[in-house]
């Protein structure tokens, strides 16, 4: 129950785009269609829950018995290029069209500041290696939620007559508001 309480709590009541407003630069830049936001913030998820595993063994097999806990972020840091390097590889071997999609937003993720944040948050709120996991499940999840809602959002206001003031990223921008505040709706969900 603890852990399905974690996964909601992560994806909805405090979603790391519309609630924590980190990794806003992916949601804005690669939410145009629903199947390239999908396939990012799956792309994401594997990096969050990987990243965030290993990053749990790295803090308390090696930083916190070696009192080297000041070395946190870069050691994380590397974790997560690490693990984009690897997605990165596979996507291209795998699927071309998709490696083509994603651009420069594939090797984004590496810095995109969701990632890192799980990482310290997971650690800072001293989970256990399972709950990292399912922390960084759906943190993963919520990212990709938010990205096919905004997507689905944005290709439907495709076809449609705008004011010139309202066009291209003020669009987004409003949109993701609107997002952020439905998703303050979900305060008080769960009480974690």
């Amino acid at each position: 129950m603890k852990w399905i309480l974690l996964l909601v709590s992560s994806a909805l009541v405090n979603n790391i785009v519309l609630v924590r407003f980190l990794g806003t630069c992916p949601f804005l830049g690669m939410s145009r269609s629903i199947k390239d936001g999908a396939s990012l913030g799956l792309a994401t998820t594997f990096v969050l829950v990987g990243a965030g595993a290993v990053s749990w063994v790295v803090d308390r097999l090696v930083l916190q018995p070696l009192d080297l806990g000041y070395l946190r972020t870069l050691a994380f840091i590397l974790v997560i290029a690490v693990f984009v390097q690897f997605l990165e590889m596979v996507i291209r071997k795998t699927n071309r069209s998709l490696y083509d999609a994603f651009g420069i937003y594939l090797a984004l993720i590496t810095t995109n500041c969701a990632v890192l944040g799980l990482a310290l948050m997971a650690s800072n709120r001293a989970y256990d290696l399972v709950e990292t996991m399912v922390f960084g499940l759906g943190t993963g999840l919520g990212f990709t939620l938010a990205l096919v809602l905004m997507a689905g959002i944005r290709e439907e206001l495709a076809y449609a007559r705008l004011p010139r003031a309202f066009e291209g990223t003020a669009l987004a921008l409003v949109i993701a508001g609107l997002l952020s505040l439905s998703f303050m709706g979900f305060a008080g969900l769960v009480p974690l």
